[in-house]
C-alpha cells in the first residue's frame, strides 16, 4: 500500500515577506496552537537579527543554507529479521531530509533557555549555517550511527 500525502504541498503559500515556500513550511512547522501571526513575527524577528549580525550574506540564503547543513543524507531504521532486531542504514527522501532539518533545528532552538524565542531562533539558524550547534550535533550523531551499522546495509529494503 502506497503512502497517501495530502495536498498540503500544493496548498501551501510563499510566505508574505520572501515569497518563499520552504520560509512557509518552515513557519507552520514553528507555529504552536495555531498561532501563525506569532510564529511569523518570531520568525522574521529571527531573520532580522541574523541580518544585522552576518552583514555580508542575505538573512534568507542564511536560513536557507542552515537547512541545507542540517539535512541528514542516511539514517538508521530497525528491522527485524528472525527475532533480532538490526539498525539497517537507508538513504533519506527529500521530504523526509526536510522534515529532519525543520525538527531538528526547532529542537535545538527550544532547548536553549533563558532568552526570547527570536533570540535563541538566529542562533541556532547562525550555528547551522557555520555547521555547527545543537541540530548540526544531532545530524552527525545520526550520520554515525548509520557508519558503525554499515555492515547491515544488506538487509535495506
Amino acid at each position: 500500500m502506497a503512502k497517501k500525502f495530502t495536498a498540503s504541498a500544493q496548498q501551501l503559500k510563499p510566505d508574505p515577506k520572501y515569497g518563499s515556500k520552504l520560509v512557509a513550511k518552515f513557519i507552520n512547522c514553528l507555529m504552536w496552537d495555531g498561532k501563525k501571526s506569532t510564529a511569523q513575527s518570531v520568525f522574521y524577528d529571527a531573520m532580522e537579527i541574523i541580518g544585522a549580525k552576518i552583514k555580508d550574506v542575505a538573512p534568507l540564503e542564511v536560513f536557507e543554507t542552515a537547512v541545507e547543513n542540517v539535512r541528514p543524507l542516511i539514517e538508521v531504521r530497525s528491522k527485524r529479521i528472525g527475532g533480532a532486531s538490526y539498525q539497517v542504514p537507508m538513504q533519506v527522501g527529500p521530504k523526509r531530509q526536510q522534515s529532519l532539518a525543520f525538527r531538528w533545528i526547532l529542537q535545538a532552538a527550544r532547548a536553549r533557555k533563558g532568552k526570547p524565542m527570536c533570540d535563541r531562533l538566529a542562533g541556532e539558524l547562525m550555528e547551522a549555517y557555520e555547521k555547527r550547534g545543537g541540530a548540526m550535533t544531532n545530524r552527525e550523531n545520526v550520520h554515525r550511527m548509520a557508519e558503525a551499522n554499515k555492515a547491515f546495509a544488506h538487509f535495506a529494503w
